[in-house]
């Protein structure tokens, strides 16, 4: 299997930093990590720059298009996640205070990255405003990622060995359950709420 996928990066590599870029659009800090670990080993051809590239490039994009998605839909879109009306209203408090930190850093909060780019559309924030800080916080985020991972893996191999594979594999897992644990609560307050709304005025 090892030698399969060694065949497949050498031969076909290019098709990585294409995955890398759609999945940046939609999502993805941990997947860019990972690439970054596998790249510090040596064994694989991956350029970290190329995959900080490719990242910035997905996740700049991916971004733009919510982000003109939210200036034309407007705040009726929001209706659509009643369950994140704190996020939301927090978000908009944080983006009234100061635009460019908000940007800036959203892709770093958590509960709120994946709506940050829509509630600044709704905002009504400057097109090309949002394009320069956008790309700028897409760049900065990207090499974090794609570097981080770089060098965490190189520690990891100093300190665990081969062993490293197991604790990063611990850590996904982890992520994932903690995603999953917050996605029932989500439903599980949503649920709630709706069945309150459901019940009869008293008399």
């Amino acid at each position: 299997m090892e030698d399969l996928i060694i065949h497949i990066l050498n031969e076909y590599g290019y098709l990585l930093y294409l995955f890398i870029a759609a999945w940046t659009f939609v999502e993805g800090e941990t997947v860019v990590l990972v690439t970054g670990i596998l790249a510090s080993e040596g064994r694989f051809p991956i350029n970290v720059e190329v995959l900080a590239a490719a990242a910035w490039g997905g996740s700049f994009l991916g971004d733009q298009l919510y982000f003109y998605i939210g200036r034309r839909y407007g705040a009726p879109l929001l209706s659509r996640w009643p369950r994140l009306t704190g996020r939301i209203d927090w978000a908009f408090q944080a983006l009234k205070r100061s635009p460019a930190l908000f940007i800036l850093t959203f892709r770093w909060i958590y509960g709120v990255r994946n709506i940050a780019p829509f509630i600044v559309g709704i905002a009504g924030v400057a097109r090309l405003k949002y394009l320069v800080l956008n790309l700028i916080a897409a760049g900065l985020w990207a090499h974090c990622f794609a570097w981080g991972g770089y060098f965490m893996g190189r520690k990891l191999e100093e300190w665990l060995g081969d062993s490293k594979w197991y604790v990063l594999f611990g850590f996904i897992l982890c992520l994932f359950g903690f995603a999953i644990f917050s996605a029932y609560k989500s439903h599980r307050k949503s649920a709630t709420l709706g069945s309150e709304n459901e019940l009869p005025p008293k008399e």
